[in-house]
């Protein structure tokens, strides 16, 4: 294991003489100010994933270039028999009968040529891979699988009936299934759309996000300085949250005054995107206004805090109670989700993994991660109640823990391959644990 500064142990010591009353064991509401409920980390995660399943899916119909990344609303059937007519596999003779056979006087027969003159019993034509099979052929001979002598053609080797002839239909017929509805348009989706004779198709289009990062400490270019930080979030967030599939309409910094409150209540109640990310606030310090913003839109509380760290003052809410195809964006009745992310930036990436992935992949309408498992490479130390997320990187055969993994560091999650669920009280060296890929690392949203 990748040995622990003093500073992160120290630092794993006072976590655990703060934990948050884990799930089961505490009482009160929501942002009521300590000693809330909070959600166990699988749970929180099944919780945001259910939530995304439960709003009515929008579909539009757009180019095959457009459809990449989004997720197929209706099957994709064949609209025609793939290949649609016999051609050749290879580049070399198109024969008929038992050889030898007299070579046709002429050019050959191309891919994309007219549909070429029938062969006669013992003739030979040359064609080219992918070119229409001309009618009474019975084999293609590969060029480096035979010989011309004068007008003859000799083949080197038994030749077998049909042999380097893809026949029509071979892949598909017209108006089988090549794809269920859900599955993912990634590239290759895209050549067999484009293959099967598609130019448009019907998907789920991306979930809209709009992140708003909250606080007054938060400066925008050069050092930190006099008590003022680095916004690390904004330029980490919106490619993130791209990676996952959603598209960011916006991002917008809010101050802690009554202003950045009343803005964020806009926000709420009126933002055209279908979830809202927002950053710090989520606690209950004398700035920390989400609370009371959710409070007074009549937010619903689906989650309130979660049982891990770092990021346990996460949490997730829906606003509305239609499906957002039936009315209006603007409409104080359309479902709309915020996920409110802490603002410390590690704690921030784990928000979003515990919460954002799941509701997101699920409003995009495409299928959860498989859940994969690898042995860490040394001991990890562990909360007593909660979860912890902890960056490593993956070797052939192991898991290893990164340093710096303090809630407001990114030095170890910026070297990261992904992050690993470590169970309350810790694991053992060579203990298999879930890993959580990082989307860099795993694809993006073409995986």
């Amino acid at each position: 294991m990748t040995p622990t500064n003093s500073a992160e142990q120290a630092l794993d010591e006072a976590l655990a003489l703060v934990s948050r009353t884990p799930e089961g064991g505490g009482t009160g509401g929501a942002g009521g100010g300590g000693g809330h409920r909070a959600s166990g980390w699988q749970r929180a995660r099944d919780t945001a994933a259910r939530a995304g399943s439960g709003v009515r899916p929008r579909t539009h119909r757009v180019p095959l270039a457009d459809a990449l990344g989004e997720v197929l609303a209706t099957p994709l059937d064949a609209l025609t028999d793939l290949p649609s007519f016999d051609t050749s596999a290879m580049d070399g003779w198109a024969v008929a009968g038992p050889g030898p056979w007299s070579v046709r006087a002429g050019g050959g027969v191309l891919a994309g040529s007219e549909r070429p003159e029938p062969l006669t019993d013992g003739e030979a034509v040359r064609i080219a891979t992918g070119a229409r099979i001309p009618a009474d052929a019975t084999a293609v001979i590969r060029t480096e699988q035979c010989r011309e002598a004068g007008t003859q053609l000799f083949a080197d080797r038994p030749v077998v009936t049909g042999q380097d002839i893809r026949p029509r239909g071979q892949e598909c017929r017209s108006g089988d299934l090549l794809l269920p509805a859900g599955s993912l348009v990634t590239p290759a989706v895209l050549g067999l759309a484009a293959a099967a004779g598609y130019d448009e198709l019907t998907t789920r289009p991306r979930p809209r996000v709009e992140i708003l990062v909250l606080g007054d400490e938060l400066l925008t270019a050069g050092r930190p300085h006099e008590g003022l930080v680095r916004d690390a979030l904004s330029p980490m967030l919106g490619p993130w949250i791209d990676r996952l599939g959603a598209e960011v309409i916006g991002t917008r910094r809010l101050g802690d005054d009554p202003a950045g409150a009343a803005a964020l209540l806009e926000a709420v109640t009126t933002s055209t995107a279908d979830v809202l990310v927002t950053t710090g606030g989520t606690a209950s310090g004398p700035v920390d206004h989400v609370h009371p913003v959710l409070r007074k839109a009549g937010a619903e509380l689906l989650v309130d805090g979660v049982a891990v760290r770092p990021g346990h003052p996460m949490l997730l809410a829906r606003t509305g109670s239609r499906g957002a195809d039936e009315n209006d964006a603007n409409d104080a009745n359309t479902v709309r989700h915020v996920v409110g992310l802490p603002g410390n930036p590690l704690a921030a990436v784990s928000g979003l993994l515990t919460l954002a992935e799941p509701l997101l992949r699920a409003l995009a309408g495409r299928r959860r991660r498989p859940r994969y498992t690898a042995p860490v490479q040394g001991d990890v130390p562990g909360h007593p109640y909660d979860t912890r997320l902890v960056p490593v990187l993956l070797s052939d055969e192991h898991a290893v823990p990164l340093r710096y993994h303090g809630p407001a560091m990114l030095r170890g999650v910026a070297a990261a391959d992904a992050l690993a669920v470590v169970p309350p009280k810790g694991a053992r060296s060579g203990q298999e644990l879930e890993i959580l890929d990082l989307p860099w690392a795993s694809g993006g949203c073409f995986t």
